[in-house]
Protein backbone atom coordinates (compact mmCIF):
# COMPACT_ATOMS: atom_id res chain seq x y z
CA UNK A 1 0.00 0.00 0.00
CA UNK A 2 3.00 2.24 0.97
CA UNK A 3 4.42 1.67 -2.28
CA UNK A 4 1.46 1.89 -4.34
CA UNK A 5 0.96 5.55 -2.70
CA UNK A 6 4.21 6.96 -3.60
CA UNK A 7 4.37 5.51 -7.24
CA UNK A 8 0.78 7.22 -7.87
CA UNK A 9 2.42 10.37 -6.01
CA UNK A 10 5.09 10.56 -8.63
CA UNK A 11 2.76 9.48 -11.54
CA UNK A 12 0.60 12.55 -9.97
CA UNK A 13 3.41 15.34 -10.16
CA UNK A 14 4.00 15.87 -14.08
CA UNK A 15 -0.41 16.31 -13.60
CA UNK A 16 0.06 18.72 -11.21
CA UNK A 17 3.03 21.01 -13.06
CA UNK A 18 0.50 20.35 -15.84
CA UNK A 19 -2.26 22.05 -13.73
CA UNK A 20 -0.15 24.85 -12.69
CA UNK A 21 1.37 25.75 -16.13
CA UNK A 22 -2.37 25.75 -17.49
CA UNK A 23 -3.46 28.24 -15.00
CA UNK A 24 -0.32 30.34 -15.15
CA UNK A 25 -0.82 31.22 -19.22
CA UNK A 26 -4.49 31.39 -18.18
CA UNK A 27 -2.90 34.04 -15.94
CA UNK A 28 -1.35 35.62 -18.60
CA UNK A 29 -3.65 35.81 -21.10
CA UNK A 30 -6.56 37.13 -18.68
CA UNK A 31 -4.56 39.97 -18.19
CA UNK A 32 -4.75 41.58 -21.11
CA UNK A 33 -2.10 43.87 -23.43
CA UNK A 34 -2.44 46.67 -20.61
CA UNK A 35 -0.83 44.72 -18.15
CA UNK A 36 1.94 43.73 -19.78
CA UNK A 37 5.53 45.36 -18.62
CA UNK A 38 7.27 48.30 -20.52
CA UNK A 39 9.33 46.46 -23.34
CA UNK A 40 13.14 47.28 -23.00
CA UNK A 41 15.54 47.46 -25.41
CA UNK A 42 17.60 44.29 -24.47
CA UNK A 43 16.77 41.08 -22.53
CA UNK A 44 19.78 39.17 -21.11
CA UNK A 45 18.70 35.51 -21.41
CA UNK A 46 18.40 33.43 -17.64
CA UNK A 47 18.43 30.19 -16.82
CA UNK A 48 14.79 28.43 -17.57
CA UNK A 49 13.96 31.32 -20.60
CA UNK A 50 12.57 29.93 -23.75
CA UNK A 51 12.79 32.17 -26.46
CA UNK A 52 8.42 31.64 -26.47
CA UNK A 53 8.16 32.36 -22.77
CA UNK A 54 10.09 35.82 -23.13
CA UNK A 55 8.32 37.09 -26.66
CA UNK A 56 5.02 36.25 -24.52
CA UNK A 57 6.28 38.19 -21.74
CA UNK A 58 6.27 41.52 -23.91
CA UNK A 59 3.50 40.95 -25.61
CA UNK A 60 5.86 39.87 -28.98
CA UNK A 61 6.04 37.23 -31.35
CA UNK A 62 8.75 34.84 -30.98
CA UNK A 63 9.34 34.46 -34.73
CA UNK A 64 9.89 37.96 -34.69
CA UNK A 65 12.58 38.27 -32.30
CA UNK A 66 14.55 35.19 -33.67
CA UNK A 67 14.23 37.50 -36.92
CA UNK A 68 15.56 40.47 -34.88
CA UNK A 69 18.30 38.46 -33.44
CA UNK A 70 19.09 36.10 -36.18
CA UNK A 71 18.34 32.85 -33.84
CA UNK A 72 18.16 30.04 -36.11
CA UNK A 73 14.92 27.53 -36.57
CA UNK A 74 16.09 25.48 -33.53
CA UNK A 75 15.24 29.02 -31.52
CA UNK A 76 18.14 27.81 -29.21
CA UNK A 77 19.21 30.76 -26.72
CA UNK A 78 21.83 30.66 -23.92
CA UNK A 79 22.33 32.14 -20.41
CA UNK A 80 23.82 35.59 -20.62
CA UNK A 81 22.57 36.07 -23.82
CA UNK A 82 21.78 39.69 -24.77
CA UNK A 83 18.37 39.34 -26.88
CA UNK A 84 16.77 42.53 -28.84
CA UNK A 85 13.40 43.21 -28.38
CA UNK A 86 12.86 45.96 -31.16
CA UNK A 87 13.46 45.55 -35.18
CA UNK A 88 16.85 46.77 -36.45
CA UNK A 89 16.51 49.91 -38.37
CA UNK A 90 13.98 50.29 -40.92
CA UNK A 91 12.58 47.34 -39.80
CA UNK A 92 14.49 44.88 -41.39
CA UNK A 93 15.07 41.63 -39.26
CA UNK A 94 19.11 40.80 -38.70
CA UNK A 95 19.88 38.64 -41.71
CA UNK A 96 18.35 41.18 -44.21
CA UNK A 97 20.36 43.86 -42.34
CA UNK A 98 23.47 41.95 -42.95
CA UNK A 99 22.71 41.41 -46.49
CA UNK A 100 22.30 44.74 -47.10
CA UNK A 101 24.12 47.09 -48.64
CA UNK A 102 27.11 46.99 -46.07
CA UNK A 103 27.08 49.50 -43.14
CA UNK A 104 29.90 50.34 -40.38
CA UNK A 105 30.15 47.45 -38.05
CA UNK A 106 28.45 47.65 -34.90
CA UNK A 107 31.31 48.53 -32.21
CA UNK A 108 31.74 45.69 -29.75
CA UNK A 109 30.59 46.33 -26.18
CA UNK A 110 34.08 48.27 -24.12
CA UNK A 111 34.92 48.63 -20.74
CA UNK A 112 36.52 51.84 -21.72
CA UNK A 113 32.87 53.53 -23.02
CA UNK A 114 31.23 54.68 -19.88
CA UNK A 115 27.55 52.96 -21.16
CA UNK A 116 29.82 49.77 -20.24
CA UNK A 117 31.53 51.52 -17.25
CA UNK A 118 32.86 47.91 -15.36
CA UNK A 119 32.16 47.61 -11.42
CA UNK A 120 34.38 47.50 -9.39
CA UNK A 121 35.46 44.27 -8.90
CA UNK A 122 36.72 41.87 -5.80
CA UNK A 123 38.92 39.12 -6.44
CA UNK A 124 36.57 36.16 -5.53
CA UNK A 125 38.91 33.86 -3.46
CA UNK A 126 40.80 36.03 -1.05
CA UNK A 127 44.31 34.36 -0.98
CA UNK A 128 44.34 31.11 -3.69
CA UNK A 129 47.10 30.88 -6.21
CA UNK A 130 46.76 31.60 -9.31
CA UNK A 131 47.68 29.01 -12.14
CA UNK A 132 46.51 30.97 -15.26
CA UNK A 133 43.73 30.73 -18.08
CA UNK A 134 41.35 28.34 -19.31
CA UNK A 135 39.41 27.70 -22.48
CA UNK A 136 36.37 25.82 -22.16
CA UNK A 137 34.79 24.23 -24.38
CA UNK A 138 31.97 26.42 -24.88
CA UNK A 139 34.62 29.08 -25.62
CA UNK A 140 34.82 30.89 -22.17
CA UNK A 141 37.99 31.78 -21.39
CA UNK A 142 38.47 31.85 -17.49
CA UNK A 143 41.10 31.92 -14.60
CA UNK A 144 42.30 29.22 -13.04
CA UNK A 145 42.42 29.49 -8.95
CA UNK A 146 43.89 26.95 -6.94
CA UNK A 147 43.15 27.10 -3.25
CA UNK A 148 41.79 25.07 -0.23
CA UNK A 149 38.53 22.46 -0.73
CA UNK A 150 35.73 24.29 0.65
CA UNK A 151 37.11 27.34 0.68
CA UNK A 152 34.56 30.29 0.33
CA UNK A 153 34.01 31.53 -3.14
CA UNK A 154 32.81 35.57 -2.87
CA UNK A 155 30.94 37.56 -5.49
CA UNK A 156 33.07 39.89 -7.70
CA UNK A 157 30.40 42.67 -7.23
CA UNK A 158 26.97 43.65 -6.42
CA UNK A 159 24.35 41.97 -8.64
CA UNK A 160 21.58 39.14 -9.56
CA UNK A 161 22.19 35.34 -9.67
CA UNK A 162 20.49 34.53 -12.63
CA UNK A 163 22.40 30.46 -12.95
CA UNK A 164 22.96 27.83 -10.33
CA UNK A 165 23.65 24.18 -11.35
CA UNK A 166 25.61 21.66 -12.91
CA UNK A 167 24.06 21.63 -16.35
CA UNK A 168 26.64 23.62 -18.27
CA UNK A 169 29.67 21.20 -19.70
CA UNK A 170 33.12 22.23 -18.23
CA UNK A 171 32.00 24.19 -15.58
CA UNK A 172 30.88 22.00 -12.84
CA UNK A 173 28.44 23.64 -9.97
CA UNK A 174 28.32 26.92 -11.63
CA UNK A 175 26.96 30.44 -10.17
CA UNK A 176 26.54 32.81 -12.27
CA UNK A 177 25.61 36.84 -11.73
CA UNK A 178 24.53 39.28 -13.47
CA UNK A 179 25.81 42.88 -13.10
CA UNK A 180 25.35 46.39 -14.49
CA UNK A 181 25.70 47.42 -17.75
CA UNK A 182 26.21 43.97 -19.53
CA UNK A 183 28.37 42.11 -16.98
CA UNK A 184 28.53 39.24 -16.26
CA UNK A 185 30.54 37.21 -13.55
CA UNK A 186 30.47 32.99 -13.44
CA UNK A 187 32.10 30.81 -10.61
CA UNK A 188 32.88 27.18 -11.83
CA UNK A 189 33.69 23.82 -9.67
CA UNK A 190 32.06 24.46 -6.94
CA UNK A 191 31.43 21.89 -3.86
CA UNK A 192 28.15 23.72 -2.30
CA UNK A 193 26.13 26.63 -3.56
CA UNK A 194 25.10 29.20 -1.14
CA UNK A 195 22.77 30.89 -3.51
CA UNK A 196 19.82 30.54 -5.87
CA UNK A 197 18.60 31.88 -9.30
CA UNK A 198 16.94 35.52 -8.45
CA UNK A 199 18.82 35.96 -5.38
CA UNK A 200 20.49 39.79 -5.11
CA UNK A 201 24.20 39.24 -4.05
CA UNK A 202 26.55 41.68 -2.56
CA UNK A 203 30.25 42.42 -3.52
CA UNK A 204 32.78 40.18 -0.77
CA UNK A 205 29.25 37.99 -0.05
CA UNK A 206 29.84 34.78 0.21
CA UNK A 207 28.40 32.54 -2.60
CA UNK A 208 29.49 29.44 -2.50
CA UNK A 209 31.98 26.77 -1.57
CA UNK A 210 35.77 25.97 -3.66
CA UNK A 211 34.99 22.60 -4.93
CA UNK A 212 37.41 20.04 -7.37
CA UNK A 213 38.56 20.85 -10.77
CA UNK A 214 38.79 18.18 -13.48
CA UNK A 215 42.21 16.75 -11.69
CA UNK A 216 40.72 16.24 -8.33
CA UNK A 217 42.60 19.74 -6.90
CA UNK A 218 40.67 22.23 -5.09
CA UNK A 219 39.97 25.23 -7.21
CA UNK A 220 37.60 28.08 -8.91
CA UNK A 221 37.35 28.50 -12.22
CA UNK A 222 36.48 32.24 -12.83
CA UNK A 223 34.98 34.47 -15.88
CA UNK A 224 34.17 37.74 -16.72
CA UNK A 225 32.36 38.60 -19.83
CA UNK A 226 30.72 41.71 -21.50
CA UNK A 227 27.61 41.19 -23.46
CA UNK A 228 28.44 37.86 -23.55
CA UNK A 229 32.09 38.26 -24.96
CA UNK A 230 34.72 36.58 -22.24
CA UNK A 231 37.46 39.22 -21.27
CA UNK A 232 40.64 37.98 -19.24
CA UNK A 233 39.50 38.74 -15.70
CA UNK A 234 43.06 39.53 -14.69
CA UNK A 235 42.64 42.88 -17.27
CA UNK A 236 39.13 43.59 -14.77
CA UNK A 237 40.25 42.29 -11.12
CA UNK A 238 42.43 44.66 -9.32
CA UNK A 239 46.12 43.88 -8.90
CA UNK A 240 47.02 42.07 -6.15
Amino acid sequence: MLAGGKAGARASAPLRRGLLLVMALALIACAGSGRRPRIPDHYIVQSGDTLYSIARGYGLDYRDVARWNAIGSDYRIVVGQRLRLDPPPAGRDASTARAATPRPPIPRASPDDPAHRPPPWQWPVRGGRVIGKVKQPSGGIGLRIDGELNQAVFAAADGKVVYTGGGLRGYGQLVIINHARGWLSAYGHNALLHVREGDLVRAGQAIASMGLGPGQQPMLYFEIRLDGRPLDPQSQLPAR
